[in-house]
């Protein structure tokens, strides 16, 4: 049973060898282009959801008024 185990364990560890061989990474570029992409989005959906903040607050206001 233990003989088993760090066979299992050996076979594991020779997989994820194998398979870290196969990683292409991205260019540092594509990186910065990406990164700058995602961040305008971001800047984006939070403009865009404080806008629709205000107009819930200024139809609160309304109503509440």
């Amino acid at each position: 049973m233990e003989n088993k185990f760090l066979q299992d364990i050996t076979t594991y560890f020779k997989g994820i060898k194998a398979e870290w061989g196969k990683i292409t990474w991205p260019e540092k570029n594509q990186v910065v282009v990406e990164t700058i992409f995602v961040l305008a989005i971001v800047i984006a959906f939070t403009i865009f959801v404080y806008v629709i903040d205000l107009i819930f607050k200024f139809g609160l206001d309304l109503i509440v008024k």
